[in-house]
């Protein structure tokens, strides 16, 4: 029991002012977790005033508890982790051993735990603050809760950059029109309100050169014991007046937000509304052998077959974690890069995996620049926590069944750009061995003229009896009789790694030969060894980028093509496609450049930007494609991921017809269906086989028709996509178009430029109240999962149109073009035709005109 004798005690007395001491051990490390500070419990500050320990002490000792304030329930007790009797030598490592302390009160939960009936204490305690935080706004108000509402006018605040102060403010002047109105008086008791739905986040201070955290036996160390920087920001000398309050309250040079996993998991098994989605992938998810979500791909099934006790229990998490770095200022003049770190549920049924509010965000990492290889650094905190909860677990309340149990979760995969990927995995993306997947075997070719490092040799991939591997003339001058390379298996990843160390705890030293440059902090994870795919290839970015080399290439735009001089002395150097080196001008003065099969006259290009130019698309399908198309110039630039996606799914293919020889149209018609068939969102695992020889064949047609420069490490990707979708699924679940959506949600947070991570965290926690809200409260909150989308097939109409009226009279043949659309994609007509195997004579002269055109 927490001893309370003592607050009767006059303030005075040596007995009151130990008690008070030893209330605030207790407040000030909530859980074995330390505080830097707490409401303010006197007489004055009434828990209404966020202070450090020494504040509030004298407050305590001059003003008093506030009178009736008997439960101290916003500090600490009640806690299920807190037990600081008087018995207890924790006081001297309450922050030290804070893992270490979670570890083993998880570890003893877990020995009587198991699965049984009813709530938890957790839970009991969570149920009862929802319960008292959903209150009428007002007497008869149906729209909002006080919650609701608070939460809602929070968010304006983050938003719209109010201060602190002027949010007070309006919260008293509601408070004084409204005497009714059932919301927090300052901004204070709103931010305590959100942490009491265990909605928070912890502040790490780190070494400003990305060396440590201060954490743990750092905690409080004020400079880094590996490259000896200051834990503060150092200020230049000032006058004696003001130097005491400046070293009064130091401010840490760098700061790491970590948004806490545990309790995020656990709400989500408390809110009926997502406890039974969590078990859909063992429950309702179709079993007819192709691939729809993760848990239909091979590495789901390997992974279930080495931890069949974590299998057995259907509600244990899957995660995906992804990381990429982005300017928050919206502008190219400021270099700055901040790195969300962000854990996506696969438990979820397809629709609702990769949703924004569906997605966790674990750290936000400051700038201004990117991590690089030190990112592990960082990854500390939520490495720990990932081992809690694959070792010992954590109870939790399911209120779908109304059972507790121990909840366990394993990280599967990261999803992360190519140079995020050699951040996070260690392997170097760049130079000899660029190719993960092909590993040591990787081919290879440094471009003595172009001075970079070519991928080809894709003939290693070709059945071995192919008649394109003796054909030394048309590809790099030699026959090609080597197997394709295989993956390398986490035995050979780790023989690699055995005389490579950590980041973590030391220096890291940046020159390093070799592919590996680091071994990751994943591999603390005692199942990582066991993951079929670790990481993936992000479709999104090697669809862009390979557009942008063909786009680049075909309409010779500067600074994008593939094809010019240098290449072609690089050609000439390699000894290969003679009639393409450059030939003197007859007065031997210049060079020029022979014609090649795919180079494109003034007038071809002007037909495929206008192609691109006066297309036309389903509204939401692409942004404004025309708007990034010059037909006088013959220029494409400007366009987004997501139109490069559309480009070179469906758009490319029509705009190279009739402009082009075949050799160059076919492969690059073979080239935009093996993306088509490559993203759909149901694939046939024999499908993966027939990709495999397709997209192998076109990169040996692309070897025959572009130049060595062509082919940088994103061209040589693709060989690699099909096979990662039999490990993992479809990549609607592992590209980064989703993670893009999120930064520029956390783009739009920042307000104070001087401090845009911390603008951003406010901002994101308020956002997942309102998420929290709309799950667990009967309120109706505008979120992304209750609001109508841009085009809801809940409206009464089917459609809208877009812009102007305007009446336009159809020929015939485009009337004629028009009638068999509808009948191809209708779906009474194809039930007609499936039952009845019989075509009028109608349908046979629209499919002809359909077909001409």
């Amino acid at each position: 029991m927490i001893k309370k004798d003592w607050v009767e005690l006059p303030p005075h007395s040596q007995g009151y002012k130990d008690g008070v001491n030893y209330f605030l051990d207790i407040a000030f490390t909530k859980g074995k977790v330390e505080e830097e500070e707490i409401l303010c419990p006197c007489a004055v500050c009434c828990n209404d005033s966020w202070e450090v320990r020494d504040v509030v002490y004298d407050h305590l000792c001059s003003k008093g508890f506030v009178k009736g304030y008997t439960e101290w329930i916003y500090h600490g007790e009640d806690e299920s982790l807190m037990d600081l009797d008087g018995d207890s030598d924790d006081e001297t490592s309450s922050h030290d051993d804070i893992d270490g302390l979670l570890f083993e009160t998880f570890k003893d939960a877990a020995k009587g735990g198991g699965v049984h009936e009813g709530l938890n204490e957790d839970a009991k305690k969570f149920y009862k603050l929802v319960d008292d935080a959903n209150q009428e706004l007002y007497p008869g108000c149906e729209k909002f809760s006080s919650l609701s509402f608070t939460i809602r006018i929070y968010l304006l605040k983050c938003l719209h950059g109010w201060s602190n102060a002027s949010f007070t403010a309006l919260l008293e002047l509601l408070k004084e029109a409204m005497p009714d109105l059932n919301i927090p008086v300052s901004f204070n008791k709103t931010k305590s309100m959100i942490k009491d739905l265990g909605l928070d986040y912890k502040k790490i201070d780190a070494c400003p050169n990305n060396c440590m955290l201060f954490w743990k036996d750092h905690g409080k160390d004020d400079s880094c014991h590996i490259c000896g920087a200051s834990r503060w920001i150092e200020y230049p000398e000032v006058a004696n007046d003001l130097e005491e309050s400046i070293k009064a309250h130091k401010v840490p040079a760098k700061v790491l937000r970590y948004f806490p996993l545990i309790p995020r998991l656990k709400r989500l098994f408390m809110c009926s509304k997502t406890a039974d989605t969590l078990r859909w992938h063992a429950e309702h998810r179709s079993r007819d052998g192709k691939l729809r979500h993760p848990a239909d791909a091979q590495a789901w099934k390997d992974f279930d077959a080495k931890h069949s006790d974590f299998a057995c229990e259907t509600r244990n998490i899957r995660l995906g974690l992804a990381s990429d770095g982005f300017n928050p200022f919206r502008t190219m003049s400021l270099s700055h890069s901040t790195w969300p770190v962000v854990l996506t549920i696969y438990n979820y049924p397809p629709n609702l995996c990769m949703k924004a509010e569906n997605c966790l965000m674990s750290l936000l990492i400051p700038g201004p620049k990117s991590p690089g290889n030190e990112i592990d650094v960082f990854l500390q905190p939520l490495i720990e926590e990932l081992k809690i909860l694959w070792d010992v677990g954590v109870e939790t309340y399911d209120i779908s069944k109304n059972q507790s149990f121990q909840l366990r979760a394993s990280l599967m995969w990261t999803v992360n750009d190519f140079p995020a990927y050699a951040m996070l995995s260690g392997w170097s993306t760049k130079g000899k061995f660029a190719c993960p997947a092909c590993n040591h075997n990787t081919s290879s070719r440094y471009l003595k003229h172009s001075r970079k490092m070519c991928y080809m040799g894709h003939r290693v991939f070709l059945d071995s009896n192919h008649s394109w591997r003796s054909n030394s003339s048309s590809f790099d001058g030699k026959p090609e009789y080597r197997s394709a390379p295989s993956l390398l298996d986490s035995t050979m990843v780790l023989k690699d790694l055995e005389n490579i160390p950590d980041v973590v705890g030391q220096k890291y030293q940046k020159k390093r030969d070799g592919p590996w440059k680091k071994k990751s902090i994943f591999w603390q994870l005692p199942y990582w060894k066991d993951n079929s795919l670790r990481h993936n290839v992000d479709v999104m970015h090697t669809e862009k980028n390979i557009c942008d080399n063909i786009i680049g290439t075909l309409l010779e735009i500067e600074g994008k093509k593939k094809d010019h001089a240098k290449a072609r002395l690089d050609l000439q150097h390699m000894g290969i496609r003679k009639n393409l080196h450059l030939k003197a001008t007859s007065d031997g003065k210049k060079t020029q450049i022979p014609k090649a099969c795919f180079s494109l006259t003034k007038q071809e290009k002007s037909i495929f930007c206008n192609v691109l130019k006066t297309v036309k698309l389903p509204d939401g399908l692409a942004s404004n494609i025309s708007r990034c198309v010059q037909v006088n110039e013959g220029k494409v630039s400007g366009y987004k991921s997501h139109d490069a996606h559309i480009i070179l799914h469906y758009l490319l293919q029509v705009a190279i017809r009739g402009i082009s020889p075949n050799q160059v149209i076919i492969p690059l018609l073979r080239l935009c269906s093996f993306f088509r068939c490559l993203c759909q969102k149901v694939i046939d695992v024999k499908t993966l086989d027939y990709l495999e020889v397709e997209i192998a064949e076109t990169l040996c047609q692309f070897e025959r028709i572009f130049p060595p420069s062509f082919f940088d490490i994103m061209v040589h990707l693709p060989i690699h996509l099909a096979n990662e979708v039999r490990l993992g699924g479809p990549v609607q679940f592992r590209w980064m178009y989703y993670m893009e959506r999120y930064l520029g949600d956390l783009k739009s947070f920042v307000r104070n430029r001087s401090r845009p991570e911390g603008s951003i965290a406010e901002a994101y926690l308020v956002k997942e109240s309102l998420t929290f809200c709309s799950r667990y409260l009967s309120s109706a909150v505008d979120t992304r999962m209750n609001r109508m989308t841009r085009n809801s097939d809940d409206t009464p109409t089917i459609g809208h149109p877009i812009g102007g009226k305007k009446l336009i009279s159809l020929d015939h043949k485009s009337l004629n073009q028009a009638h068999g659309y509808i009948l191809f994609n209708c779906d009474e007509v194809q039930e007609y035709i499936r039952h009845n195997h019989l075509l009028d004579t109608t349908f046979h002269s629209h499919n002809k005109f359909f077909l001409s055109y």
